[in-house]
């Protein structure tokens, strides 16, 4: 018997979807984070929610897609700092936690996370 994904053990793409939409909502809200959304069109901020859940999906072993680009160049010159990193993984902790994630699947898509940092942080 084959061990399932990631995907499937954290309950595909509809729990994916709403783990991300709410992190999203959180780092929106956030005083520090909030200047990376600032002046985005409506139908932007969409595109970029389902770019996250395709993403999120194709990176956990799910069936999606991902057509954007890569981490490197999706975040070059947004001056994310160290500082944006570490609030960032606050509320991914938080999202996680809120959603009841089992410790095992924490742990593996918090490495996973973290897998991304050199291509995110600039500063």
């Amino acid at each position: 018997m084959s061990k399932k994904s990631l995907y499937e053990r954290l309950g595909g793409y509809d729990a994916i979807s709403a783990v991300s939409n709410d992190l999203v909502d959180r780092m929106q809200k956030d005083p520090q984070l909030c200047r990376f959304w600032q002046h985005r069109g409506e139908d932007g901020m969409k595109r970029e929610r389902q770019l996250l859940v395709d993403f999120l999906c194709a990176c956990t072993g799910g069936p999606m897609y991902y057509k954007g680009r890569d981490m490197k160049l999706s975040h070059k010159g947004m001056r994310i700092s160290e500082s944006d990193w570490t609030v960032f993984l606050k509320h991914a902790d938080a999202t996680l936690k809120a959603f009841n994630v089992p410790q095992a699947e924490y742990d593996e898509g918090v490495a996973f996370v973290q897998s991304t940092k050199a291509d995110i942080v600039e500063v």
